[in-house]
C-alpha cells in the first residue's frame, strides 16, 4: 500500500541551504522509489487560513517512506529544517476500494 511523506512549509528562507537542498534531494528519492506528486505549486484554498505550500513525495509503502526519512542520503534536512518554518509527517495510504464508512466502522468498533 502506498505511502506519502507530506509536509506543509510556511515560510521558506530562500537562501544558499534550501538550494543545496533542492539540488540534493531528488537522488535521495531514488533507493526508495520515491516521487514528488506535488512540489512547488501554490494551494487553492478552500476553506480556513492555509499560509506557505503543502510538497507530498509518495512510496510503494510506509517502510521505504521511513527508510527514506531516516537514510543516510537524506541527512541533508538539517538544510530545509534550518531554513523553514514548518511540518512533515509520513501517512500510509488506503487499499484500493477503501470508503469513508470503513474508518467509521473501525471507530464505532464494528470492523
Amino acid at each position: 500500500m502506498n505511502a506519502y511523506a507530506i509536509a506543509h512549509l510556511r515560510s521558506v528562507d530562500f537562501g544558499a541551504e534550501i538550494i543545496r537542498y533542492l539540488e540534493k534531494v531528488d537522488e535521495t528519492l531514488v533507493p526508495y522509489d520515491g516521487r514528488f506528486l506535488v512540489h512547488g505549486v501554490d494551494p487553492e484554498v478552500m476553506e480556513g487560513p492555509f499560509p506557505g505550500n503543502v510538497i507530498v513525495v509518495e512510496f510503494p509503502d510506509i517502510e521505504r517512506a521511513r527508510g527514506w526519512y531516516h537514510s543516510p542520503g537524506y541527512q541533508i534536512l538539517p538544510l530545509r529544517t534550518d531554513n523553514s518554518d514548518g511540518v512533515a509527517v509520513l501517512v500510509g495510504g488506503t487499499p484500493d476500494g477503501y470508503r469513508a464508512t470503513d474508518y467509521l466502522a473501525k471507530v464505532m468498533g464494528r470492523g
